[in-house]
């Protein structure tokens, strides 16, 4: 049977955006402006796309679309024989272990969007709101029952293949996602105060900018556009060979990073208009969100409800589309390696991603005791991939296509056989960012985990 395809460049572009755009982008980004001289952080944050994250990704693409197939099965047909193979199992592990832990922060965003439905910030007082998620979270059953919910819904678009299910499903949502965004920031740049909050992320601020500002740009970049973890070598490899690689690249950057600063406007002027600090992490989207719709809806309480009930269908919308990403690469390997049918590989992905979420889960309550340098089993799988798993598998893309893969076959996939527009110009450059650049940046960041 016939690998599946994307049916195009727009359908590939919104599956590759989809993946890079989550979470990150709507809790992480705004907080990281603010704190690192805001308007300044921005500029830095483009730099560093440029000499770190596109490059990392052309690297992943290159090996995708070379050939054609998942993690394991690329490394077959570039390095057979060898312990590349090592290489291709990582980028099949990282993102199974990431969707483990990540799907419990989905199935909180799913719960949190039937708390809107239901009002509840509109009738719960500040007090109330404020220990709904640590009352949640600290449940057995009830974020058991969410992140089921919230799996079954990555696996049924997994289960509609690449064109009918992921491709539709990125056409839908990802448009979607802008249209409610903007929603949200043309309402929180309107509330009294939002004026500090713009200054906040407009307003440059030299002082704030340190080494960790660089840092801090370096790793938001390459966090955020979904590297190291096989999910733009697996897309690539359902992209047809005649797309352009620097359209798509390009077009995937500007995507992610333009919905990065639509969310800042959408969530930092509200935060400043109700009085509050911005704050990193979950709490932001969670604990600090939700007050602020109980407190305006003492004056507004329908736009108030409404505009809950937007939010957490963007936060849930996407958490989903990377979600989908992570689970695709898995299937992908079950699927071309295995010989499995895509119904089977699917659901046994699933199962064992269940498991291991399962136990994040329930870190919060029956098991928060089991705990490592003061790290419950959550916190222990999201620093042990940020930190180690998703750095290492960067740094291996950009060893393996500057220095393992011949020049000339690298060129040839990066300019679509010298017929892709404007590719041959920049080949030279990109690949010096690759072999040369990129890998030190990317060091800096690893070693900055560690200080």
């Amino acid at each position: 049977m016939e690998r599946e395809k994307f049916g195009g460049r727009l359908g590939a572009i919104l599956a590759l955006a989809g993946s890079a755009i989550g979470l990150g982008n709507i809790w992480r980004f705004p907080y990281m402006v603010g704190e690192n001289g805001g308007a300044v952080f921005i500029i830095i944050y483009i730099a560093a796309t440029l000499l770190l994250s596109l490059p990392i990704f052309f690297a992943e693409f290159i090996i995708g679309r070379r050939t054609q197939s998942n993690c394991i099965g690329a490394m077959k047909k570039l390095a057979p024989g060898t312990a590349w193979k090592w290489f291709g199992a990582l980028s099949i592990f990282i993102p199974l272990f990431i969707l483990s832990y990540y799907s419990v922060v989905g199935g909180w965003s799913l719960e949190y969007l039937v708390q809107a439905c239901s009002l509840t910030f509109t009738n719960a007082d500040a007090v109330e709101v404020r220990g709904l998620f640590g009352e949640f979270i600290t449940g057995t059953w009830g974020p058991l029952v969410f992140f089921t919910i919230y799996l079954l819904l990555v696996l049924g678009v997994i289960l509609g293949g690449v064109r009918k299910g992921i491709e539709k499903f990125s056409k839908l949502t990802i448009p979607l996602l802008f249209i409610l965004v903007v929603i949200i920031a043309v309402y929180s740049v309107s509330l009294p105060g939002s004026s500090a909050g713009i200054a906040y992320l407009v307003r440059p601020d030299w002082s704030k900018v340190t080494p960790a500002t660089l840092v801090n740009a370096l790793g938001q970049s390459f966090y955020s556009m979904s590297l190291g973890m096989g999910i733009i070598i697996t897309y690539s490899s359902y992209i047809k060979k005649q797309e352009n690689p620097v359209v798509t690249g390009f077009a995937t950057g500007v995507s992610d990073f333009l919905f990065a600063i639509i969310a800042s406007f959408a969530i930092i002027p509200a935060v400043f208009s109700a009085g509050i600090e911005p704050g990193a992490g979950p709490g932001l989207i969670f604990e600090t969100l939700p007050f602020i719709f109980t407190s305006l809806s003492e004056t507004m309480p329908v736009l108030s409800s409404i505009i809950a009930i937007l939010f957490f269908l963007t936060i849930l919308i996407a958490a989903l589309t990377s979600s989908v990403s992570l689970m695709e690469v898995g299937v992908a390997y079950f699927v071309d390696e295995k010989k499995m049918k895509r119904s089977s590989a699917s659901l046994l992905v699933f199962t064992m991603v269940w498991i291991a979420g399962a136990v994040c889960s329930l870190s919060f309550g029956p098991l928060k005791g089991i705990t490592l340098l003061g790290n419950n089993i959550f916190d222990i799988f999201d620093k042990f991939a940020s930190n180690f798993l998703l750095l290492i598998g960067g740094m291996l893309t950009l060893v393996f296509v500057g220095w393992k893969m011949d020049k000339e076959a690298v060129r040839d996939e990066f300019t679509s056989s010298g017929k892709a527009r404007g590719s041959r110009r920049l080949f030279e450059s990109t690949y010096f960012l690759i072999k040369y650049v990129a890998p030190v940046l990317l060091g800096i960041v690893f070693i900055a985990n560690f200080l």
